[in-house]
Formats: C-alpha cells, structure tokens, sequence
C-alpha cells in the first residue's frame, strides 16, 4: 500500500482548516498584480506543508524567473511534489521540464498522463519525441497519432510537424497512426478525429520534428478555481534540424475592432517583459501597453473578430478578448 506523507497529511489539514487555501488565493492575487515576492512568500509555507497548488505555483515562479532567478532544477523539484499528489497541471509542467532538463526517458511517463488527458502541448512534445528516437525508442505510429490529436486541437506548430512526418513517414505507418489516434481519443470519450486519408510520403531525407521554443505561463489558482493548464514550451535540442519546413505566410491582418489582452501589471517593466515574450506568436499583429489607472495592459491586435480573437486566446493562461 502506497504510504501518505506526512506533508499531505499536512496539506490536507490546512486545507480543511482554510488558510492554506487563503494564503495560496492571495499569492495568485499578489502574482496577477505583478508582485512576485509576496507571492512567493505567501506559497512557501502551503507549498513546505504539501499543498500541491503552492508547489505547482513555486515552479512556475522559478521556471519563469518571477521573483526569483530562473532556476530549471528548482522548478522541477516543485513540480514534482505536486506531480506526485496527482496535480494535472504539475504532471504536464514536471514531464515538459524533465524534457527541457534532458531527462527524456523520465520525462515520457508524466507527457503520457497529460497526453491522455487530451493536453495537446504534451501530445506534441512526445510526438517530435517518438518521431525522433529522442529518449524512447523511435515509434512513427505513436508518434503521428499524437501529432494529429495535438494538431485537431487547433495548434499550429503540430499541424507544422505533421506536413513534416506527412512528407517522411511511409502511408501504411500514418494510417496506423490516425486508427491508433481515433482509439485514443475514443477510449477517453472525446469527439473522435475526423478520417483522412494522407498524402504519400516523400523521398527526401528523413528530418528531424523540433518542440518549439519556451514562452511565458501563469500559476495555478487555488484548488477550487484552477484553470486550464498553462502552455510551457519546452526548449528544442541544441543540434540545427537536417533542414527546416518553409515559412508560412500569416493570413493579411484586418482590423475589427478586436484586440487580446494578455494581462494587467502594476508593474510596467513587468507589463513590457511579457510583451516581449509574447511578441513571436501574433505576426503581424502590434503590442501595446496602456494605462489604465495603476496598471498597464499589455494588448495585441488588431483582430477581425471576435471569434478571430477568441481562436487567438486559445491556451494562453491569462489573455481576454476586448472591443478597441
């Protein structure tokens, strides 16, 4: 029988008791007003006592540099702790970490829960990982199956390696993939993926998928309103790829009155920090900072819509759709 630690023992106490879960809200609030170091010093004590949001929330900080050096080993020992009590998001950010730490074989045990759970970032990241023998053994089947679920979730750089495995991995292989794509999205109960047939695969020389590079995320809320997962970017190899997939030309920008806000800092240096970190993703497309009496928004934009805008949201932690 698995022992209880005495620190969730602990956890569970404090918890039912309330101010653990208090102290845990007002980090969250203190971190969204960009006060890092109260933050911090409101989780270290849920966090040492076992709460799992605390812990979850000490390895964002340390994972992202807020309030504390960018420290990757740190970050991962916090993730693990909450990893370990069954904390979904920590099970994703632990394997994404492992991963960026190059401990891939360790990695691929906590990207498979999260994979499971229809997390499209850990779908991606073990599907570049089983495409390119890259601490598994190489599997193309799984690899294209994951590759497909991430992509039929609207994220773009997995509909990027997918064209890339489309070109590389023999038909019989991907056809594998989707079939074995359609069984795990039906033994999770999700919508089942859409039947297609690829295209034939190329002659070129087999390439190598790379994850995409690491981008800002935000900490858990408390237990009772945790949101969606952040999106945490793991870092790609060090080795340039065999050859790299053409650029795509972004869609023309059109100007509905639509723009996203990604967040509001008391803070402006904070506000401009993120500004930069989020700058690559929206081509095309102007940050703003604005103030709005002690706070800077940070807005990007234009938008044509506002399902346009919506779609743009899509796993990003903290951004809003707002009217010009």
């Amino acid at each position: 029988m698995r022992k209880i630690s005495l620190a969730i023992l602990l956890a569970a106490a404090a918890l039912h008791g309330g101010p653990a879960l208090a102290d845990v809200k007002t980090g969250v609030d203190a971190w969204q007003r960009g006060d890092y170091k109260k933050a911090l010093g409101e989780w270290r004590g849920p966090a040492a006592a076992g709460d799992a949001d605390a812990q979850f929330n000490m390895g964002q900080a340390y994972k992202l540099g807020r309030g504390v050096p960018v420290d990757l080993a740190i970050a991962e020992d916090w993730y693990r702790k909450a990893a370990l009590q069954g904390h979904p998001q920590a099970e994703e950010s632990y394997g994404l970490t492992l991963f960026e730490n190059n401990k891939r074989a360790q990695a691929e045990e906590w990207l498979l829960k999260a994979a499971g759970r229809g997390e499209s970032r850990a779908q991606y990241v073990l599907g570049t990982m089983y495409f390119n023998g890259d601490g598994v053994a190489r599997d193309w089947v799984r690899a294209y199956a994951l590759t497909v679920r991430a992509a039929a979730q609207g994220m773009t750089q997995a509909s990027t390696a997918q064209a890339q495995m489309d070109r590389h991995i023999p038909l019989p292989d991907r056809q594998k993939g989707l079939e074995l794509a359609r069984k795990y999205e039906r033994d999770a109960g999700r919508p089942m993926i859409a039947a297609v047939t690829p295209p034939p695969a190329s002659s070129a020389p087999v390439t190598r998928v790379e994850p995409p590079a690491p981008a800002a995320s935000r900490p858990a809320q408390t237990a009772q309103t945790r949101p969606a997962p952040p999106i945490v970017r793991p870092v790609p190899r060090e080795t340039a790829p065999a050859s790299q997939p053409a650029a795509v030309r972004p869609a023309p920008v059109r100007d509905g009155g639509w723009k996203l806000q990604l967040g509001a800092f008391g803070d402006p240096g904070n506000a401009k920090r993120l500004g930069a970190q989020m700058s690559g993703r929206f081509p095309g497309r102007q940050i703003a900072y604005v103030k709005a009496g002690k706070l800077t928004r940070v807005l990007v934009g234009p938008f044509a819509s506002s399902a346009e805008a919506s779609g743009a949201c899509r796993g990003i932690g903290s951004c809003v759709p707002v009217r010009n």
